[in-house]
């Protein structure tokens, strides 16, 4: 793929900041979408908005079938047995939390384990919390390794027959660690309890197939991989979602509703209470086809040679510490520059047209861990060319030599 050519296909990033061409590298906070998706969306709009699964007339028959069609799509990109096993969420922290009140709330008990990492995003950690104050379950943690990595022998010291759920993230939005996720599964397998992948960082980077990891649920969000926002899903195996309640009631989740009674519809409907976000889910069907007509392992492909340019460049700036492991990463690149705040760094580079995140990234037990209060990170997506490291670079080496100046 040229990814130069690529990015001509997303009109945001033709423009300038600040005087400068834009440089964007907050992808691991949102992507930028490409002409296709806003256009799938407008035409929805301007053709076919009405709502679905209701109205027997023409419009509504399109957007059933629009918004179906996008199911089908979400299954097939995540090869899932069924669209039963798809349920349409308003991204990764919705989709977790379904599985958090409906499933934790009901297998977990008094002295049950959850067993997650401390390098969860507050999506995928808080909701297990709630769920070991609710019912009395005991949280436990994976331990990382000095470069943040998670060694499978440690999983199994921590894991046992008293454990429910196994809730981890496959890729670290901080360090950019991709976690052993399919050996994890089969690890909680072996002692009865199921596997919950965060798959927010990984989704839109690899090539995720569900047979092959075998975990049981499974949640992304579409605005990290070109898709509009407020648009996620859940994967959850077929056998374990139909045992499950709905946690949100009223309108298209229902069967027969009577004065004191009511039965809920079908997987995968019996989830998706309300009026769907209809157009966000047309918009990730063709981020879907977007993505797939580039080839995930083209993307794949890509990002790790940039990824490793990025990292050899980075390490040329004297007082750059980047998090996490050298290599087997995503290009999320975390850093700290010398005694300056991560704020001000970003602050800086945006004056030179460089969009990075800075914070805690919802993280803040793992910058604990790091023993840092805040990071800068710098994320690369498919768009990205060794043209905006070299940005990057160059606006580091000014912020640093500004800040010198103005420490000295």
């Amino acid at each position: 793929m040229n990814a130069a050519d690529l990015r001509k296909q997303f009109p945001i990033l033709q423009q300038e900041v600040n005087g400068h061409p834009l440089v964007y590298l907050d992808s691991a906070a949102t992507s930028q979408k490409p002409a296709s998706v806003i256009e799938a969306v407008k035409a929805y709009y301007e053709h076919d908005n009405a709502n679905v699964h209701r109205g027997v007339h023409t419009l509504g028959s399109r957007a059933t079938d629009a918004y179906e069609n996008a199911r089908e799509k979400v299954r097939r990109f995540l090869n899932a047995r069924s669209t039963e096993e798809i349920i349409f969420t308003r991204g990764t922290t919705s989709a977790l939390n379904l599985v958090a009140s409906s499933y934790g709330r009901a297998v977990c008990g008094e002295g049950d384990e959850i067993v997650i990492t401390p390098m969860e995003h507050h999506s995928n950690l808080i909701p297990w919390q709630q769920v070991a104050k609710a019912t009395g379950a005991v949280l436990k943690y994976i331990p990382l390794q000095p470069d943040g990595s998670i060694r499978l022998e440690d999983v199994e010291s921590v894991v046992t027959d008293r454990t429910k759920i196994v809730s981890v993230v496959y890729v670290s939005n901080v360090l950019g660690v991709i976690n052993p996720v399919k050996e994890i599964a089969a690890i909680a397998h072996r002692h009865g309890a199921v596997m919950v992948v965060d798959g927010a960082q990984s989704t839109p980077h690899l090539k995720v197939d569900m047979q092959e990891l075998d975990c049981d649920f499974y949640a992304f969000s579409g605005h990290k991989m070109c898709a509009p926002t407020g648009i996620g899903a859940l994967y959850g195996k077929k056998e374990l979602l139909e045992r499950m309640e709905p946690i949100e009631f009223g309108g298209e989740m229902i069967d027969h509703v009577d004065l004191y009674e009511s039965t809920w519809k079908d997987l995968p409907w019996k989830f998706e209470g309300g009026t769907p976000i209809i157009a966000g889910a047309i918009g990730l069907g063709a981020a879907i086809d977007f993505l797939e007509s580039i080839g995930m392992e083209e993307i794949d492909r890509h990002e790790k040679q940039l990824t490793a340019y990025a990292m050899d460049r980075m390490k040329e700036i004297p007082g750059l510490v980047i998090y996490g492991p050298q290599s087997g990463r995503v290009g999320t690149i975390t850093f700290n520059l010398d005694d300056v705040h991560p704020h001000d760094v970003a602050t800086a580079l945006d004056a030179y047209g460089v969009a990075v995140r800075a914070g805690h990234h919802c993280c803040q037990p793992l910058m604990r861990w790091l023993n840092v209060t805040a990071t800068a990170r710098a994320s690369l997506y498919l768009y990205n060319t060794e043209e905006d490291v070299d940005r990057l670079v160059a606006a580091l080496l000014k912020a640093k030599e500004f800040f010198g100046h103005a420490i000295g």
